[in-house]
């Protein structure tokens, strides 16, 4: 049944999609030559209607190129969105280059323009009111998945966890089957050992199987391969070793033999590190250029509250484990504990003015010289001095990864409020999502929020 809706979503779906692109032309006409001023009318309404008829069709047939045509019950909407987004802006860039090799200069640009922010915004506004829209009936009991679960061990409760945690989901797992009968997966029906999996297929018909097996009954794995395609029913595998691989890996392969990459990191492609590293480049001149008249008062205000060097150099590892000197306006008095000590928001060591500059993130300015010299990014991980590295690499799982890319002056973490003392093991988790789901729009997304917040990020290491 739940086949047969999800068909039935799709084409609606589709054909909605169609729709709104199509209405928004002559709605986008009409507000450019009645709202908005200046301009005449050189093309006829009607040669927009047949534009937007070819528009549909390529917009529609970009959509489903970028996937969002598929089953959304495990996509997230910003996924989705961004998704939406791209494809809209690649149409929108192939239209106008088209008609400026053509030279059909009679077409209003402005008026495509609007068209497509309006059908954007349309098409947005309906895809979040139709996932609330599912989670609603979801929540009560409909559009529901039915899974059958193979495993009993720790991957399988996992599974199970997250389930019965997220009831939007709208699975119902109709029970489990493993060589005994586990007492972990508390709460949910055991079918029945390996040999009655076959038999259980035909009888239930789950919409889909989740295997969740554990590294000793690995050797099962063809026999439940076999049962599903012979009963026709689609197999999802979720491997024992899920919580050492990022939520996104990547297939390789190597002669026909593929292979997993555990972490599959989007800044490892050239042009994706070539776009970053040029926002970051431009960024950070643009603000040294802005905060000068701030950097120098607060340049001023280091000399002449306190003896010492108006910067601050601390070594921090940054990527690829390479150390660099970090910089920062002084804040404290001169001390021998800066390459050991996590300062506070109470420590003494600090002075009046710094800690003014502190409260206002104004000792973080120079870190856009490190920007430019490549040592750091605009947004990333915060980078952390060598002792503490050595520290948290053996304690903190996963740790090291947010060395595989550049540190940053702000980044998910921080603008999620892990700052100071916080959970090193929450930031981490956050780094590693940042690092794993990077693009161009997250980037701008965190520095907006830091900018809406007022503050780069907190002085958490001495300085």
């Amino acid at each position: 049944m739940i086949k047969e809706n999800q068909r039935l979503l799709n084409r609606l779906h589709v054909l909605t999609d169609g729709a709104v692109l199509y209405l928004s032309l002559p709605i986008a006409f009409w507000i450019r030559f009645n709202l908005l001023p200046g301009g005449s009318i050189s093309v006829p309404l009607s040669r927009y209607l047949v534009l937007g008829m070819v528009l549909t069709a390529v917009q529609l047939f970009a959509y489903a190129a970028f996937g969002l045509y598929q089953s959304f019950r495990r996509i997230r909407l910003r996924w989705e969105l961004e998704r939406l987004w791209m494809a809209g802006a690649l149409v929108m860039a192939a239209l106008l280059s088209f008609l400026f090799v053509q030279r059909y200069i009679d077409f209003s640009r402005l008026t495509l323009v609007v068209w497509f922010f309006l059908s954007g915004g349309l098409l947005s506004c309906k895809r979040i009111v139709l996932r609330r829209g599912l989670r609603y009936f979801r929540q009560r009991g409909y559009n529901q998945k039915h899974i059958l679960l193979i495993g009993g061990g720790e991957t399988a409760q996992s599974y199970w966890e997250i389930v019965q945690a997220d009831r939007e989901l709208g699975y119902i797992i109709q029970g489990y089957v493993s060589e005994h009968q586990e007492e972990v997966l508390e709460g949910l029906n055991w079918l029945g050992d390996y040999e009655k999996l076959e038999w259980l297929l035909d009888k239930r018909r789950p919409d889909e199987v989740v295997c969740a097996i554990g590294a000793e009954d690995y050797g099962r794995m063809p026999g439940i391969i076999a049962a599903c395609e012979k009963t026709g029913i689609k197999l999802s595998i979720i491997p024992f070793y899920a919580k050492y691989m990022s939520s996104n890996p990547q297939f390789d392969e190597l002669e026909g033999l593929p292979m997993l990459n555990f972490r599959r990191i989007p800044l490892d492609n050239w042009a994706n590190a070539f776009c970053k590293r040029a926002m970051d480049i431009l960024g950070a001149l643009a603000l040294i250029v802005l905060t000068s008249p701030l950097m120098l008062a607060c340049a001023i205000g280091v000399k002449l509250t306190s003896p010492g060097p108006v910067i601050f150099k601390q070594k921090r590892i940054g990527r690829d484990k390479k150390t660099f000197s970090m910089y920062k306006f002084r804040s404290m008095r001169v001390n021998g504990g800066e390459d050991t000590a996590w300062s506070t928001d109470h420590d003494g060591r600090k002075t009046k003015f710094g800690a003014f500059m502190r409260k206002c993130s104004l000792d973080e300015l120079p870190q856009f010289f490190n920007v430019l010299k490549g040592d750091m990014s605009l947004v990333g991980p915060r980078p952390e001095i060598p002792y503490y590295v050595e520290r948290f690499k053996e304690d903190v799982p996963l740790y090291m990864v947010k060395h595989q890319v550049r540190p940053g002056i702000t980044g998910w973490a921080q603008v999620n409020g892990l700052r100071g003392d916080t959970s090193i093991k929450a930031r981490i988790e956050h780094d590693v999502y940042y690092i794993e789901h990077w693009s161009l729009m997250f980037d701008i997304e965190i520095l907006l929020t830091t900018v809406f917040r007022g503050k780069f990020v907190n002085s958490e290491m001495l300085t």
